[in-house]
C-alpha cells in the first residue's frame, strides 16, 4: 500500500465523519462467551471510530479483541468496558484488516500483552502509520483524537487459516480470498457459532471499493451466504441476515458494472457528474454516505489518477 492510497483512504473518510456524533458504544452480549460493539449507525470517528463495529471472545483461559478501532482513547474505553465484564486476560487481538477505524487502537492492547494477528497480507508499515499518525486532520480527526496513538503493527500472520484456543473456545480465523481488501478475513467462534466478517460485509453502510477485489468479494460473499453462523457480525452496522449478504453482492455487482461503463474515457474532472448517473442505476437498500461515498469510490478505483494510472489498489 502506498502512502498516497493512504491519504486517498484519509479523504474519504474525512468526508463520512462530517455527521453529529453520537453516545460512545456498549458492548452488547450475544452469546455466552462473545461480546461486541455492533450497528453503530453514524460514522463520527471522535466518537465511534467510523462506525466500526468489533467483537470479544472470552474463553476460560484467554480473551481474543476482534478489532480495536480507531485511537488509543477508543481502545482504553474498550479495555474499560473488557475488564466489567471479566478478569480473564486479554492475550490476542485479531485485525479483520489494516484500516485504522479496525487496527490503530492496537497499541493499548499490545501495552497489556496481547499478540496482534492479522493475514499475512497486510500491507502497512510502521513509517506510513506513522505519517498519518502525525497528520490527523488528514482524516477528519484532531491531535487529541489520537494522543497517546502509537504504532502497533501484528506479530504473527497467517496464509490461510489459524486456529487459537482459549480456554473451552476456539476461534477460527480465516482468509478467504481478497475482497474489501487483500488482508480481509474472518473469525468464527466455533462453540458459540457467531461469525465476523470484518469489512467483506458493510451492512446498511456503503462499502469502499478503493482496495476492493469485486469478483472475488462477490464469491467470498456467496460462500459466507452457505454459512451455518446463527449471528453474522458485519464490519460496519447491524448484524447481517444472509439476505443482506446477497443484497451486498448485488450492490457490488450493480456498482462496478455501471461504473466501469460510465467511467470509460472519463477524468476526475468528470467524477460528479459520473456519480450522478451512477445514483439512478444503484439498487436503493437504504445505505448511509450516499452520495458522497459513490463519487470517491469512482474516483479512487474507476477514474484515472494520472496518464497510465488508476486510483485505487484493487483489482478486478
Amino acid at each position: 500500500m502506498k502512502l498516497k492510497h493512504l491519504l486517498i483512504l484519509a479523504v474519504i473518510f474525512f468526508f463520512t465523519s462530517t455527521g453529529s456524533a453520537q453516545e460512545a458504544p456498549e458492548l452488547s452480549r450475544l452469546s455466552e462467551h462473545v461480546y461486541a460493539y455492533i450497528g453503530i449507525t453514524q460514522a463520527s470517528p471522535s466518537a465511534n471510530s467510523f462506525g466500526a463495529n468489533c467483537g470479544v471472545i472470552i474463553g476460560s483461559d484467554a480473551v481474543m479483541v476482534i478489532d480495536t478501532l480507531v485511537s488509543a482513547k477508543k481502545a482504553r474505553a474498550l479495555i474499560s468496558q473488557i475488564e466489567e465484564i471479566t478478569d480473564t486476560p486479554i492475550k490476542y487481538v485479531a485485525n479483520t484488516h489494516y484500516h485504522l477505524d479496525h487496527a490503530w487502537g492496537n497499541c493499548e492492547f499490545e501495552k497489556l500483552g496481547a499478540v496482534i494477528i492479522a493475514h499475512e497480507n497486510a500491507p502497512l508499515s510502521e513509517e506510513q502509520i506513522e505519517y498519518a499518525l502525525t497528520h490527523p486532520e488528514d482524516f477528519g480527526m484532531t491531535a487529541e483524537d489520537l494522543t497517546g496513538t502509537t504504532v502497533s503493527l501484528p506479530r504473527i500472520t497467517f496464509r490461510d487459516s489459524m486456529n487459537v484456543d482459549l480456554g473451552g473456545v476456539t476461534v477460527k480465523l480465516h482468509f478467504p480470498g481478497p475482497s474489501h481488501t487483500q488482508d480481509s478475513i474472518t473469525a468464527y467462534v466455533n462453540e458459540d457459532n457467531i461469525l465476523f466478517t470484518g469489512d467483506a460485509v458493510f451492512n446498511k453502510y456503503h462499502p469502499f471499493l478503493g482496495e476492493g477485489d469485486i469478483s472475488s468479494w462477490i464469491k467470498i460473499l456467496s460462500e459466507l451466504e452457505q454459512s451455518t453462523a446463527a449471528v453474522i457480525v458485519p464490519g460496519h452496522g447491524p448484524a447481517a441476515t444472509r439476505q443482506d449478504l446477497r443484497d451486498l453482492a448485488d450492490y457490488l455487482e450493480e456498482f462496478d458494472e455501471n461504473a466501469r461503463r460510465l467511467c470509460d474515457k472519463k477524468t476526475q474532472d468528470d467524477a460528479p457528474a459520473v456519480a450522478e448517473e451512477l445514483l439512478k442505476l444503484l439498487p436503493e437498500q437504504g445505505r448511509t454516505e450516499m452520495p458522497v461515498l459513490v463519487e470517491m469510490n469512482l474516483r479512487t478505483k474507476y477514474l484515472p489518477s494520472s496518464p497510465g494510472k488508476t486510483a485505487g489498489t484493487g483489482t478486478h
